[in-house]
C-alpha cells in the first residue's frame, strides 16, 4: 500500500471556493479505483495550508488517478488558487499504531 501526502497552500481569498470545489469531488476521489481512502487535513496554525492524506493500492493506482479526467478537471480548477507550489510525498507504511476510524 502507498500513502500519499500532498501539501497545498492557498490564497486566503480562495479558501472558501476550494472547499466548495472539494466537497463536490471528495466522494469520487475516495472511491476511485485503487484508492482505499482519503482525508483532507486543515491547518490549525495556518488555515491557508491544507493537506490530503490518501491510501492507494500501489503506485500504478495513484498514477491512474493522476492521469484521470477527475484529477485533471479538479486540478485545473484549483491550480490558480495556490499561493505556493504544491508539495507531495509518497510512502509505504512501516508501522501503523492508529485505531481504525471513520474520520
Amino acid at each position: 500500500m502507498l500513502v500519499r501526502i500532498v501539501k497545498l497552500s492557498f490564497k486566503k481569498e480562495a479558501l472558501s471556493l476550494f472547499y466548495k470545489e472539494f466537497e463536490s469531488h471528495k466522494h469520487n476521489i475516495a472511491s476511485f479505483p485503487g484508492c482505499r481512502g482519503m482525508k483532507l487535513l486543515k491547518g490549525t496554525d495556518d488555515p491557508t495550508v491544507v493537506m490530503t492524506y490518501s491510501h492507494w493500492d500501489n503506485k500504478d493506482a495513484l498514477n491512474n488517478y493522476r492521469e484521470s479526467d477527475l484529477f485533471t478537471g479538479l486540478w485545473t480548477k484549483i491550480k490558480p488558487m495556490f499561493a505556493n507550489k504544491p508539495e507531495a510525498w509518497s510512502h509505504e507504511i512501516h508501522f501503523n499504531g492508529f485505531k481504525e476510524s471513520k474520520t
